[in-house]
């Protein structure tokens, strides 16, 4: 047991080094644009690893599709349920309900799911991914806001690359080899540039009250679970399709809503900031769990 738990944390540390190095800039004042390199990740990075894996991935296109249905539930499960809790605890919805909402899919859960699952459960993981970043940029602006927009929707590229990868895999179609390198490298791009990114986001949060971040990353954890055990046992899925749903499930908050909410409330930023850092850090303890006894 002790060999397996250490084989984890193989797949684990890679991922926790990326993300240290990204604190240490940070720490060290180095330059490091979190906006441009986010607006690189999200419309070039993002689409072309989605078209990378996806169009050259033998996938069956209902089975993604089953697990993008799975994803939506999950976000929707964690949205209601979250609501409830917020105001059964008397905790602003606006400020705390997209935090629960989402999970760092994309910062952690596609490295991680790549090198425990390999190709196969990356490609899961996508699916989960572009429901998330959908999600995100639609009901994660619209709630601290308290705007409803569909814009950021229809001029995402995000949407673009899975019409056309999934149009590639229902054809069994190849894009031209040029082409695919040049997604590859690009693609490529994305999960250190994302590592790094929250690394260096996350040294610089002011953290308000310790306590409210360990409740609420207690919360999300028991919320997950209970989610990741519902949605395996209604889609009835297997090997690597159950392990990216359980590991997507049980992500860290994601950095991204921060952002939001230090826009449209900043009264509640810092305690957000909390939330994700110490949601963030409890899944050094989590993922190594997870593979061990559950995946």
């Amino acid at each position: 047991m002790e060999q397996l738990f250490l084989s984890v944390l193989n797949v684990v540390l890679p991922v926790l080094i990326c993300v240290g190095i990204g604190y240490g800039l940070a720490i060290s004042k180095s330059p490091f644009d979190n906006k441009v390199v986010g607006g690189i990740v999200s419309r070039v990075g993002y689409p072309t690893l989605i078209l990378s894996h996806l169009a050259g991935t033998k996938l069956n296109v209902g089975t993604f599709l089953d697990m993008m249905s799975a994803a939506a539930l999950a976000v929707a499960s964690f949205g209601v349920l979250g609501f409830v809790a917020l105001r059964f605890l008397r905790l602003p919805v606006r400020a705390f309900l997209t935090p629960l909402m989402h999970g760092n899919v994309g910062n952690i859960g596609l490295p991680i799911t790549l090198l425990a699952l390999g190709d196969a459960g990356m490609a899961y993981t996508m699916a989960f991914v572009v429901v998330v970043l959908i999600s995100i940029f639609t009901v994660g602006m619209w709630i601290p806001a308290g705007v409803f927009s569909v814009r950021k929707l229809v001029t995402s590229p995000i949407i673009y690359s899975v019409a056309l990868s999934l149009i590639l895999m229902a054809t069994g179609t190849s894009l031209p080899q040029p082409i695919v390198k040049s997604f590859d490298i690009l693609g490529g791009l994305s999960i250190p540039l994302m590592l790094l990114t929250l690394g260096h986001t996350l040294a610089t949060l002011r953290i308000a009250s310790l306590g409210r971040a360990v409740l609420l990353t207690g919360l999300h954890l028991v919320m997950a679970v209970g989610i990741a055990m519902g949605l395996v046992w209604l889609f009835g899925f297997t090997g690597a399709e159950r392990g990216a749903l359980i590991l997507c499930c049980l992500m860290p908050s994601s950095v991204a809503t921060y952002l939001f909410i230090d826009q449209h409330v900043p009264e509640y930023g810092p305690d957000v900031a909390g939330f994700i850092l110490v949601s963030t850090l409890t899944t050094i303890l989590v993922l190594p769990l997870a593979l061990t006894y559950w995946i």
